[in-house]
């Protein structure tokens, strides 16, 4: 993935951008029929200016960015005019630390009028309307700044967007602004303008690039833990913002999911690459703990199989995180008999050198475990062909099953390799693998550049449970929900669809061998319990998403720009899901934390075979 700063500088769409020092020139005001801030802005998306040299452009200064790659200031003029669809704030991107200007200087502006599209027009992100190369003057100083417009439950709509125009390929940004109606019309109007809100929730934890995401609709799609849930297409959850810093970064808060930043947060709205329209806080409420605490799930019983999935996030033997997630493990899950770990990479990580055993990092995490007082796991995993699954190049990640041979037993059946595919036979009228380990249909073009899924057979009090270990196509190059297409595009559940149908065809193949088999497939789908993947994995009732157990507002493994939502799957067979002994568990001890050792959180599922 390319740099923020990288990405910046490669995407201005009509001006060419140099790094520049703007130049100041003290000269008398500006002539009244200059061009204001609100009609640079204009009523749509894209500025009426846009590639048009603009002079003497009147406004305050409102904030000053002098660090990355978007340096500049913004400016707003205090003389707005009565049309709620236009901006009176505008970016003023400077290329380099902005000299002899600080905030509450009247300045006037001349430049190019440029629409920059964060992340380049191939991502589909809305364009911001800046002034590049830019000179300034500067008039006074020590203006007042103009008041913060207030982003409230009370002034943000339900809807979310508009519906693009099918002429310009479903893009909003030709469709006249509607901040009344259209949650993203208003952030639209608002763009470069001082925003504030008020004791908002965070329902995203900071992480490192000093980014959290709040809340001003407490009550909307809300969970227990303080979160706000993705539960359809439909509910994009229209109070979320991303809140940045203009500060130092050792200023901005740790928080958590549920906590609160008290008071009023405050700052020129913007709009980047990773998140949208994005408040560049130069006043940060005091932050207000919300208490959350990680979760433990229950021991299961003698009688109940405990079978968890969890994503540890790249880890390798490098990694200071092994006694962490054995802590998480042992206690948090209260050591599961068998755990699909996703996201494992090679015994040296990213060290693209050719290496593609795990059993260093397995064994590190096995002993960790051990040492956190948990049972001395067995494990099970096939290593991939170099560089042909995906993720972080050279470290090479693959799933592993962990399990308690105290508890559990695993059926070796003739060991499969990388390239080898598992099929389905039958063995004294049951259903059996061919390889146990083995992968299914690794040649498939639809595990090209992707995690091939790992199967195994296991025997719990007798009877055979068949568990398939899966890590699908993630959602890279999707269309953000704030793109300038509406519906976004979601162009990488095309390959999830077609991993989907293998493995279900895969499990159809099983219990047309052994109709009540039990088969476990499990997971980082990298997919919603509601989307076509996991309905598609689910065809023809042979499996069913375990999570759909919980109620609707406890659906979630992961947090992703405010929205916590389910990516992170345990689906059953029949024979499971109907023998009426059936407990899940989505036990949160990452997505919802800054000082998170996953991104994921894992999930547990409990059953009588």
């Amino acid at each position: 993935m390319a740099s923020k700063s990288s990405a910046r500088l490669a995407a201005l769409t009509v001006a060419a951008v140099c790094s520049v020092t703007s130049t100041v020139v003290l000269t008398s005001p500006a002539h009244a029929d200059s061009v204001r801030v609100h009609d640079i802005q204009g009523s749509t998306r894209l500025s009426p200016y846009a590639g048009k040299q603009v002079t003497d452009v009147a406004g305050i200064v409102t904030g000053v960015r002098g660090y990355g790659s978007s340096r500049g200031f913004w400016i707003q003029d205090p003389r707005p005019d009565a049309d709620p669809a236009t901006s009176e704030g505008v970016f003023v991107f400077t290329g380099s630390t902005p000299k002899g200007v600080t905030v509450g200087d009247a300045v006037t502006v001349s430049g190019t009028v440029s629409e920059y599209v964060p992340g380049g027009t191939s991502s589909g992100n809305q364009s911001l309307t800046e002034i590049t190369r830019p000179t300034f003057t500067v008039v006074s100083s020590g203006n007042d700044v103009p008041a913060a417009t207030t982003v409230s439950a009370r002034s943000v709509p339900r809807a979310y967007a508009p519906e693009g125009d099918e002429a310009a390929n479903g893009s909003v940004n030709g469709l006249t602004l509607r901040p009344e109606k259209y949650a993203l019309d208003l952030y639209e109007s608002l763009e470069g303008m001082n925003v504030s809100v008020a004791d908002a929730r965070v329902v995203g934890a900071s992480d490192p690039y000093t980014e959290l995401w709040v809340t001003v609709k407490p009550w909307e799609n809300a969970n227990r833990r303080g979160g706000t849930v993705y539960g359809s297409y439909d509910s994009q959850n229209t109070g979320r913002l991303q809140i940045q810093s203009l500060g130092q970064p050792a200023d901005f808060p740790d928080a958590n999911v549920g906590d609160t930043l008290a008071g009023t947060t405050a700052g020129p709205l913007d709009y980047n690459q990773y998140g949208g329209y994005t408040m560049v806080a130069s006043e940060i409420g005091t932050l207000e703990s919300g208490g959350l605490e990680r979760e433990s799930t229950r021991r299961q019983s003698g009688r109940e199989l405990a079978v968890a999935t969890y994503n540890v996030e790249n880890l390798d033997p490098s990694d200071g995180t092994f006694a962490a997630h054995a802590e998480a493990i042992v206690h948090n899950l209260a050591s599961p008999d068998i755990v699909s770990l996703e996201e494992i990479q090679d015994n040296n990580g990213a060290t693209n050198d050719g290496t593609v055993a795990a059993d260093a990092t397995v064994g590190k995490l096995i002993d960790a475990i051990v040492a956190a007082g948990g049972p001395r796991y067995d494990w099970r995993g096939i290593d991939p062909v170099d560089g042909e699954d995906g993720g972080q190049p050279g470290g090479n990640i693959r799933q592993a099953f962990l399990f308690d041979p105290e508890r559990v037993s695993f059926t070796d059946r003739g060991a499969g390799d990388a390239t080898t595919a598992t099929g389905v036979t039958k063995v004294r009228g049951k259903a059996a693998l061919t390889h146990s380990p083995g992968r299914i249909d690794p040649a498939n073009a639809a595990w090209e550049n992707s995690r091939k899924p790992l199967a195994g057979e296991f025997v719990f009090r007798g009877r055979t449970v068949v568990v398939v270990a899966n890590h699908f196509n993630s959602k890279g190059g999707d269309q953000g929900l704030t793109a300038q297409y509406q519906p976004p595009s979601r162009g990488s559940e095309t390959q999830r669809h077609a991993q989907a149908k293998v493995v279900n065809n895969f499990v159809k193949d099983v219990l047309a061998t052994q109709k009540n088999a039990d088969v476990v497939v499990l997971g980082d789908i990298n997919d919603f319990e509601f989307s076509t993947t996991t309905r598609l994995l689910e065809d023809d009732g042979v499996l069913w998403s375990a999570v759909k157990s919980l109620p609707e507002s406890e659906r979630y493994s992961y947090v992703y720009q405010g929205n916590s939502q389910v990516l992170d799957q345990i689906l059953v067979s029949p024979s499971i899901r109907w023998g009426g002994r059936l407990s899940y568990d989505s036990v949160h001890v990452n997505a919802e934390f800054h000082d998170q050792i996953s991104d994921h959180d894992p999930q547990v599922l409990r059953f009588r075979p």
